[in-house]
């Protein structure tokens, strides 16, 4: 592990010291107001991320197009504020036989696990809500509670369209879902741990990316991240919501505010998936470039050496790579998706389970090697 994680993660943590000392001091009300700043510390920033994730999607989608893009708001900066206003202040128009409770509560359903994810995410050695040692069940659970929003919102709307669509959705969402947890069986094998920080720090060594659990989990790797896309309903597995396919999906029925609930928690879903890719597979903070290579000076060394931004570099670029997609791809017929699902990623994230076993039986896993 190196020292220069420790330290500039020592440093961002100790700038807060005194703040917690005082909140310390009031006792359990103190106790709460600190996790409260801690939960508005992570979620604040996955909100903004959110927004201005949109005008980076319309903005890389346009270059690849050779188009402009969002250029008049602000220079299109401002673009991401300007949108959640106009969600903010639309009309919210419920359908009169639409239940009422249920119709309220699926958005928000499918919104707080998509942020409760978030407490086990390790940014760096001790930058962490939670550093739970079941954090990679935690995950699964949550994970896994979203689809049930999904369902609700359809059938509370009292529709067909809707109810279709969120049928459609929660099949696809829990066949992908169960290749991802497959996917990380492997990397739960290979760590040895279900701690999200000691599974990033047994993929450090002296070889610097080639230690990194992409190498010998190629196949869980792409399963992962593909199954991630699908499961988030991004292009091109987005059937759900594909006008062509079926108006809007389970989500036709909202507007306004409500509506921007389920938007939330699409990109907050996609950003996570970008994170647990990077940690699960890529290292999370460790840097791409071996110690030994680093030289060592004062400034260079910090930012060559590990740190919370190598990860948000990386996953930067898997949340760049779900626009990239979007703009590439053809939308896939369902039941491809399905048979992609079930016939091929479920089959060979089992198979190379089997294989990392082996790997790790023979002692190819081990960390800081």
């Amino acid at each position: 592990m190196s020292t220069t994680t420790n330290n500039t993660a020592g440093v961002l943590l100790g700038w807060f010291e005194p703040l917690r000392s005082w909140l310390d001091a009031l006792g359990p009300v103190g106790t709460v107001l600190w996790l409260v700043l801690l939960i508005l510390a992570i979620m604040m920033p996955v909100i903004i991320a959110v927004a201005f994730y949109v005008v980076w999607e319309r903005k890389l989608i346009a270059w690849m197009h050779v188009r402009h893009g969002p250029m008049y708001v602000g220079f299109g900066v401002l673009q991401a504020f300007a949108d959640v206003f106009k969600l903010l202040f639309k009309e919210v128009i419920r359908p009169s036989a639409a239940h009422k409770v249920l119709y309220i509560l699926a958005p928000l359903i499918t919104l707080a696990p998509a942020l409760a994810a978030w407490a086990v995410v390790p940014f760096d050695t001790r930058m962490v809500l939670s550093n739970a040692n079941a954090g990679l069940l935690y995950l699964l659970a949550m994970t896994s509670l979203a689809v049930y929003g999904v369902i609700l919102a359809g059938w509370a709307s009292n529709s067909k369209y809707a109810f279709l669509g969120a049928m459609r959705s929660a099949a696809q969402v829990v066949s992908y879902e169960i290749a991802m947890g497959f996917a990380l069986v492997g990397v739960m094998v290979a760590s040895g741990s279900l701690n999200l920080s000691e599974i990033v720090m047994a993929q450090s060594g002296d070889a610097g990316f080639l230690e990194w659990f992409w190498v010998p989990l190629l196949p869980l790797f792409v399963i992962y991240y593909v199954s991630g896309v699908a499961e988030t309903n991004r292009s091109p597995f987005d059937v759900v919501e594909g006008e062509s396919e079926i108006v809007a999906g389970h989500m036709v029925e909202y507007s306004g505010a409500v509506f921007a609930l389920f938007f939330l928690a699409e990109y907050a879903n996609m950003i996570l998936v970008s994170f647990l890719t990077a940690i699960f597979f890529l290292g999370g903070w460790l840097s791409t470039i071996p110690a030994a290579w680093i030289p060592d000076i004062p400034v260079l060394s910090v930012i060559l050496g590990d740190g919370w931004w190598w990860l948000f570099a990386k996953a930067f670029f898997f949340a760049s790579c779900f626009v990239w997609f979007r703009a590439t791809f053809p939308r896939y017929r369902y039941d491809q998706i399905m048979r992609l699902g079930w016939k091929v990623f479920i089959p060979l994230s089992i198979a190379w389970i089997a294989v990392t076993a082996l790997m790790a039986y023979f002692g190819v896993f081990e960390a800081g090697a």
